[in-house]
């Protein structure tokens, strides 16, 4: 019945046509945007389903690729797809989309092996997963555009791209439920979206634009997915201890992989000047809205996406155990915390779109990136163990603030160019966003990690010793990279618990050894440095959302590329 009333209007030139297309992309959206994130509150029980312990030093490159490799990939990718979108439609690389992300859901759900191979396997199936979430954001937005007219194309694509934005959210609310059953849920919960998803979009979307084939840029995909691939692979390592220092970014392996990967990159743009067909349109950016409203995109996701991580850590590793939340039930906890950013993505978004219509992206996509660095300042000016309604209007503010950007944003990008490039702009505009997202967790962890390594050592040599653990012991633990102590409590782990074991702790007095183990002890150890690092993380975050409203101004006022073409026409 669902599915027949859907065919009554499954012709492009019905008036309900561009509902189904909005309907459909906006699930596609939303379950790729949702899977990317769901991960982050569910991996202790991943780790713990596939026997890898989570504190050894060998698991920390399976931590990085298990949460980042998804980004990696559809970074990589987007552009590329976008491009074949234009090239053999648009409709076909998103149904290809769903059929492979919903294929990799299904691999990952049901991997079969344990310790490295098992991590080893999932990291495999979570990138299989990305291509098909790569062909999904490369062409929805392309679809949407091809199918309402000029007039309502940001209410749409605001509705799409809130979908985006709220399912990143949403994402690690469901991942914290799934686990509490089994963490193959996590991905196999995705299947049956993923079947309706394909059966509605093969009977019901259909192609609009009328395209050309054309040849296929290989040299320059290969040059740009390996340059981009080494670039971001170089950052995420980055973060990574490396030796005796905290980070590795003097490891050569970072510092080879980044300059080679940006020295492919400037290749690959002077191979695109000169290639007949591109896969990257650089001509797009001679377009005033277009590049504004990429770069104020870049922007926007590099003063967003590595916060998400920080305010998850600050309430799983300091305020829930302070408020009496066991360690193991405090990923849940965070993400129905983290909700009120959700509700501010929700209203603002679909509003601000439709606004943007009337009045132009500027006024909104600007506001929004000015609100959202204030939302940042007043982050600042909370304790460590702040009262949570205001931390919940500020999650508000931020949800309001960037629910306001994006909408008029996308849709600005996505006015500005000619119909038959809009596959690739909206692939190179995903990926402007999709880059975003890895470079603010290499910028954000390094800026914390220096402010935790200014004065974690000192609090826990301080706290252990005073507690009567031996003073080598002590010294040995308060050198442990600062990130040890984050991920720990990121990953639902009693730090010092672990780290002592019951050898230690049995050699203490019981009154000591149940201070030390305490829900409370080790968030007001590392409360205050966790702090200082925070304020150093939130300036970068609010200079990165000011530039990005500067941007988004330069791109002047309301700007349609079919009403500029139709007036050289007319004269």
């Amino acid at each position: 019945m669902f599915f027949s009333k859907i065919l009554q209007h499954a012709d492009h030139t019905s008036p309900h046509y561009k509902w189904i297309a909005l309907s459909n992309t906006t699930l596609g959206i939303l379950m790729a945007s949702l899977n990317a994130t769901s991960l982050i509150i569910a991996l202790p029980v991943i780790f713990r389903g596939i026997k890898i312990n989570p504190l050894s030093p060998s698991s920390f490159s399976y931590l990085l690729w298990i949460l980042l490799g998804y980004m990696l990939v559809t970074a990589i990718l987007v552009v590329s797809l976008g491009r074949l979108g234009d090239m053999y439609g648009r409709v076909k690389m998103y149904n290809i989309g769903f059929v492979i992300f919903s294929v990799g859901a299904l691999l990952a759900g049901f991997t079969w092996s344990h310790g490295s191979l098992g991590a080893l396997e999932l990291i495999i199936f979570r990138m299989v997963q990305a291509v098909g979430g790569a062909l999904l954001m490369a062409n929805s937005a392309a679809i949407l555009t091809d199918a309402f007219p000029e007039n309502q194309r940001g209410m749409a694509l605001g509705i799409n791209q809130i979908a985006a934005l709220a399912g990143s959210f949403i994402g690690i609310l469901v991942g914290g439920f799934l686990s509490q059953f089994s963490w193959r849920y996590v991905f196999l919960f995705n299947v049956p979206i993923g079947i309706v998803g394909i059966v509605w979009s093969y009977l019901a979307l259909k192609e609009i634009d009328v395209f050309h084939k054309a040849k296929i840029d290989w040299i320059g995909n290969i040059t740009f997915a390996a340059g981009l691939a080494m670039l971001l692979i170089g950052i995420t390592y980055g973060i990574k201890p490396y030796g005796r220092s905290s980070m590795g970014w003097g490891n050569p392996m970072v510092i080879t992989l980044m300059a080679a990967g940006i020295a492919v990159l400037i290749v690959f743009a002077l191979i695109e000047r000169k290639v007949k067909q591109p896969m990257f349109n650089l001509a797009l950016f001679k377009i005033r809205a277009f590049t504004a409203g990429n770069i104020a995109g870049l922007l926007a996701a590099m003063g967003r996406g590595g916060l998400q991580f920080m305010l998850i850590m600050w309430l799983q590793g300091i305020w829930l155990p302070l408020h009496g939340y066991a360690f193991t039930q405090t990923p849940l906890w965070a993400g129905i915390y983290m909700l009120p950013t959700t509700i501010g993505f929700l209203i603002a978004g679909p509003l601000s779109g439709f606004l943007s219509d009337k009045y132009g992206a500027r006024p909104f996509a600007t506001g929004g990136m000015v609100v959202a660095a204030g939302s940042f300042a007043l982050m600042m000016l909370l304790p460590v163990n702040f009262p949570y309604y205001l931390f919940a209007l500020v999650l508000l503010l931020n949800g309001l603030a960037f629910g306001m950007f994006s909408s008029p944003n996308t849709a600005g990008i996505m006015n500005s160019v000619p119909a038959d490039s809009r596959g690739v702009a909206s692939g190179m505009r995903a990926t402007f966003m999709n880059v975003g997202m890895p470079l603010s967790i290499g910028i954000f962890f390094s800026l914390m990690i220096v402010g935790l390594t200014a004065s974690v050592p000192g609090s826990i040599y301080s706290g252990l010793t005073t507690n009567g653990v031996p003073a080598h012991l002590a010294a040995h633990l308060s050198h442990l990279p600062a990130i040890s102590y984050l991920f720990a409590a990121f990953l639902g782990y009693n730090p010092l618990k672990t780290l002592l074991g019951p050898g230690v702790l049995n050699s203490l007095k019981p009154s000591a050894a149940v201070k030390l183990t305490s829900k409370e002890y080790f968030p007001k150890l590392i409360g205050s440095p966790f702090k200082h690092g925070l304020i150093v993380v939130l300036s970068f975050a609010i200079v990165a959302c000011l530039v990005a409203a500067y941007a988004s101004w330069l791109r002047g006022g309301k700007y349609v590329h079919k009403e500029e073409a139709s007036a050289q026409q007319a004269i």
